[in-house]
């Protein structure tokens, strides 16, 4: 269990930039299900598309897998044999905890969990790629590229479940954000943390508009884009390849 996430609560010093350290992975699990609205119907579903998309003796691929939730969710949802996969994170206190938690998990798909940089991983033989608040940290100049990799990674029928924090217009925009900081105080989190977790985000998390993302997937090589998910500013979206 995980504790509890507290990190913004101080006032007075000086919020430094967002970073997935070893103090943000003891809380993470609590941070995710109460910052990001309908995060646990979003894994889920996840289970249906992933046991609908896996092909057999195909990879599945988990990229910014953090501490692995995703990643189980796909693991223990697989029905068709010879299935692999490969969850890869940035951070090494993410990747040491998600190696512990996905060896105490007895699901019998392996699992290879790799510290590393998703711009520098191969991707080949993939049946689902699975990028799940990954791609909004990533350099917005390096998106297209990492796209076009997963489009040439997949194999014919393989699908790519991509996860989000949107951006808007406004006044959407501001609805949004008012809606999701009351959502926030309802699991607890004071306006002084969401003020403060707010401000270490800002220029580390970079949202795309809906079509946007729409647009670079299929320039990407992508044959269609289904919005399957959204709650509030998170959504989902499933990208397909003939």
């Amino acid at each position: 269990m995980s504790d509890r996430d507290r990190l913004y609560l101080q006032a007075g010093e000086e919020v430094a930039p967002f970073v997935f350290s070893e103090e943000v992975v003891r809380v993470f699990p609590d941070m995710i299900e109460r910052s990001v609205p309908g995060y646990r119907l979003l894994l889920e579903l996840t289970a249906s598309l992933v046991r609908q998309a896996a092909q057999p003796q195909s990879r599945i691929y988990d990229l910014g897998c953090s501490l692995g939730a995703a990643t189980l969710t796909a693991r223990r949802a697989v029905q068709k044999p010879g299935v692999s996969m490969i969850a890869l994170d940035n951070s090494p206190s993410m990747v040491a905890r998600c190696r512990q938690i996905v060896a105490d998990d007895n699901s019998i798909v392996p699992v290879e969990v790799i510290e590393g940089d998703v711009l520098d991983l191969p991707i080949g033989n993939a049946s689902v790629v699975m990028m799940y608040f990954t791609l909004q940290f990533i350099a917005p100049a390096e998106r297209a590229g990492l796209l076009q990799k997963i489009a040439r990674g997949l194999r014919p029928g393989g699908v790519l479940l991509l996860a989000e924090k949107m951006s808007f217009t406004e006044p959407v925009q501001s609805w949004m954000d008012r809606h999701h900081h009351d959502f926030k105080r309802a699991q607890g989190y004071s306006d002084l943390e969401i003020a403060r977790k707010r401000q270490a985000l800002e220029r580390v998390l970079i949202a795309d508009s809906r079509s946007s993302h729409h647009e670079r997937l299929r320039a990407a090589g992508f044959d269609q884009v289904i919005d399957w998910f959204q709650c509030l500013n998170f959504s989902a979206l499933v990208a397909t390849k003939a």
